[in-house]
C-alpha cells in the first residue's frame, strides 16, 4: 500500500545522496564501449563491395503468367548488357508462402556508386519503361529492400536446376546483428553438406535488422531429410538455443526459379 511506496522513495533519496556511484543507479546506467566500425563493415565482404537489391512484387492472380513472360523478355537482357554494372542473382515466383508473389534479387558489383549508375542509365533505357508501365497494370503492390552480403557465406552463383529455394526471412531485435554474425558464421560450416547453403544477407535501407538465408533443395522431402540431418551434428542444437531469443519474427518461403533465373 501506501507504506510500501512511501519506503521505496525512501530507499531511492537514500541513494540519489550517496555521493559514489550507487547501485540503484547501476541499475539504469549502461556504459557504452565505443566502436570505431559500423556493423555493416563488420559483417561484410570489405574487399568485394556488393550491394545487393531484393524485390518482392505482389501479382493480380490472373496476370501472374503474363508477368513472368514480360519478365523473361527483359530482365535477362539487362543481367547481360555490360553498360549496366548489374547482374539478375535470381528470379522466382512463391509457391509456398504469399501467393502470386515474384521474388527478385540483383547484385551490383561496386557498391551505391553501381546502383545509382544502373538507375539513371534504365531511366534513358525505353524498352525498360515501357516494361516498367506495362509492370505496373499488373501488380497489387511491391516492396524493396537494399542488401549487404555476410562475410562467411557464399557468393551466390549460378546453378544448374532443378531445385525449389527457401528464402527465410528473419527479424531481429534491434543491436543483436553481431550476435547474430557471430553464431553463425559458426553455424554455417554445419549446413554446407549437401551444397544447399546459397546466400546470406542482411538490410541496410527498407526494413531493417532484417536477414535474409537463401538454400537450394532438390524438393520439399530432401530440404526435410537436410534440415534434419543437421540436428544430428554437435553445436547445431547451440547455435539454435542462443539465435532463436535474437528473433522478433520469421518468415519462410519456397520458391521456383523462373525461365530467366541463373539460379535454377
Amino acid at each position: 500500500g501506501s507504506w510500501s511506496y512511501c519506503r521505496f522513495i525512501l530507499v531511492i533519496n537514500s541513494f540519489h545522496h550517496d555521493s559514489s556511484d550507487s547501485w540503484f543507479k547501476s541499475l539504469f546506467v549502461r556504459k557504452v564501449d565505443p566502436r570505431k566500425d559500423a556493423h555493416a563493415t563488420l559483417l561484410t565482404k570489405n574487399e568485394e563491395s556488393n550491394l545487393y537489391k531484393i524485390q518482392f512484387h505482389n501479382v493480380k492472380p490472373e496476370c501472374l503468367d503474363a508477368y513472368n513472360k514480360l519478365c523473361e523478355e527483359v530482365l535477362p537482357s539487362i543481367h547481360a548488357d555490360k553498360y549496366y554494372p548489374c547482374e539478375l542473382v535470381g528470379t522466382w515466383n512463391t509457391w509456398y508462402g504469399d501467393q502470386d508473389q515474384a521474388v527478385h534479387l540483383w547484385r551490383y558489383r561496386g557498391g551505391y556508386p553501381a546502383l545509382t549508375e544502373v538507375m539513371n542509365k534504365l531511366k534513358q533505357n525505353p524498352e525498360f519503361t515501357a516494361y516498367r508501365k506495362e509492370r505496373g497494370k499488373m501488380l497489387m503492390s511491391r516492396r524493396n529492400q537494399l542488401l549487404l552480403e555476410f562475410s562467411f557465406w557464399n557468393e551466390p552463383v549460378p546453378r544448374e536446376g532443378p531445385n525449389i529455394y527457401e528464402l527465410r526471412s528473419y527479424q531481429l531485435r534491434p543491436g543483436t546483428m553481431i550476435e547474430w554474425g557471430n553464431y553463425w558464421a559458426r553455424a554455417i560450416g554445419y549446413r554446407q553438406h549437401n551444397s544447399e547453403a546459397v546466400g546470406g544477407f542482411f538490410s541496410q535501407i527498407g526494413n531493417l535488422y532484417m536477414v535474409h538465408h537463401l538454400w537450394a533443395y532438390k524438393d520439399l522431402q530432401s530440404r526435410e531429410d537436410t534440415r534434419n540431418g543437421a540436428w544430428q551434428q554437435e553445436g547445431w542444437d547451440e547455435v539454435v538455443y542462443y539465435t532463436v531469443p535474437l528473433i522478433q519474427h520469421m518468415d519462410s518461403r519456397i520458391m521456383i526459379p523462373t525461365k530467366a533465373s541463373p539460379l535454377q
